[in-house]
């Protein structure tokens, strides 16, 4: 079963709703648990026969084989250090891409680690951290019947992991897993969230990536 930790939120609920369409079994994270049942029953009115659930955090985050923090950054440290001991060896896919708005454009939050993946490793040593995911929009990925094409960088220390999050990657129709190396290369992509949101702003439209060359 897959958890997704701080799940009611667009980017949340959106990577639950495409994995859950890819086969796999999902259960929703939240600080309330009729919120997180709220979220789990609307994804299931908008595609048929999900298989996905609501629960609060702590109790998402023991059920998960595979745990997905997608929670804004702030909210980050609190949230892993609160289920750390359900996560104790386990993969977690790190989703989180630190900014902040400020007139209506974003800006990268410089973490003091490096990058809030790799933040998030120091504070849960005995997990495998992967960061992958950042750069999709969270309105495609709510849309359904929306074919998306992109390509998604993923980065970890821990190769098994890394392998198995991007096998899970591509089970998403149109979707390529790039090898991104390190978890320390994971702050460039999270960074690049930001400049893909303020060009979303001056185009009016949902940017992605594609690399070239792979």
């Amino acid at each position: 079963m897959l958890a997704i930790l701080g799940g009611t939120g667009p980017e949340g609920k959106g990577i639950a709703l495409r994995l859950a369409m890819a086969g796999e079994e999902v259960v929703i994270g939240s600080r309330d648990a009729t919120r997180a049942s709220d979220a789990a029953e609307a994804l299931k009115e908008l595609a048929p026969d999900l298989r996905v659930t609501g629960d609060v955090n702590d109790a998402a985050a023991r059920q998960g084989d595979i745990i997905f923090l997608t929670v804004p950054y702030e909210g980050q440290a609190p949230l892993l250090q609160q289920v750390a001991p359900s996560l104790v060896g386990k993969i977690v896919v790190n989703v989180v891409a630190p900014m902040v708005f400020n007139r209506g454009r974003a800006k990268a939050i410089q973490v003091e680690d490096g990058s809030a993946a790799e933040e998030s490793q120091k504070i849960l040593p005995d997990s495998q951290v992967v960061a992958a995911l950042q750069n999709l929009s969270a309105e495609d990925l709510m849309q359904p019947d929306l074919e998306m094409e992109s390509d998604v960088v993923v980065c970890s220390d821990h190769r098994e992991a890394k392998e198995q999050v991007s096998a899970m990657v591509q089970r998403i129709p149109n979707l390529r897993a790039i090898d991104g190396g390190a978890l320390e290369y994971a702050r460039y992509v999270e960074q690049l969230t930001t400049l893909l949101v303020n060009i979303n702003r001056n185009y009016r439209c949902h940017s992605t990536i594609k690399i070239i060359g792979p």
